[in-house]
């Protein structure tokens, strides 16, 4: 949620000098061991991400305030087994690693992860797989009454898709201390209002 917005820098030398000060050490020894361990991928900003493709996306890094991310798109059909992604990720294909200091990772570990990850996607044979059905995700008893209070915001959350609802479902529900809970109540109050996604709400 606190990563960094840079859609304007193309360039991905400029990507990573306008990193957030934690994550620009991580983000730039991330990406020169992705060069280095295979050269072959090409890079391109998506999504204020550095991404590496293939035959397809294969991985992308996100330079956050407290933590860089690493993601690989496929995630969930690659073997984790030093434990690597984190376990919290809400995502039917998508795992990430949040990397918070190069001291603890496992440089052999991701590069084994990263090769894999790149077979995958060279191999024309296996597609993707088709996306996981999900238990739906409970609303929250706060988010509930405060879209009896706010109809505008009601008629925003009824108009979304169920994939798009789950998105502002899952952000307050993880809320860890209850002035972020609060703070993001408020901010998908103003955005539903709107008429915007999760993904859009800082227009708001």
């Amino acid at each position: 949620m606190d990563c960094a917005r840079r859609s304007s820098f193309r360039n991905p030398d400029s990507w990573v000098d306008h990193c957030p000060d934690f994550s620009r050490p991580i983000c730039a020894q991330l990406r020169d061991w992705i060069i280095r361990w295979e050269p072959d991928l090409t890079e391109s900003i998506k999504w204020n991400m550095l991404c590496f493709t293939g035959r397809k996306l294969v991985c992308g890094l996100s330079g956050c305030k407290r933590h860089a991310g690493f993601t690989f798109f496929r995630g969930m059909e690659l073997s984790d087994a030093t434990n690597l992604f984190d376990e919290s990720e809400n995502s039917t294909s998508i795992r990430t690693i949040r990397v918070r200091s190069l001291d603890e990772l496992k440089p052999q570990a991701l590069r084994k992860l990263l090769h894999a990850a790149v077979v995958l996607d060279d191999d024309p044979e296996r597609p993707p797989l088709p996306p996981a059905k999900r238990e739906p995700w409970p609303m929250p008893e706060i988010l509930a009454k405060a879209l009896k209070r706010h109809p505008a915001a009601a008629r925003g959350f009824s108009a979304l898709a169920p994939t798009y609802q789950r998105e502002y479902l899952v952000w307050i529900s993880t809320a860890k201390t209850d002035p972020t809970r609060d703070r993001r109540l408020k901010q998908t109050l103003v955005a539903l209002t709107e008429g915007l996604k999760w993904g859009q709400r800082k227009r708001a």
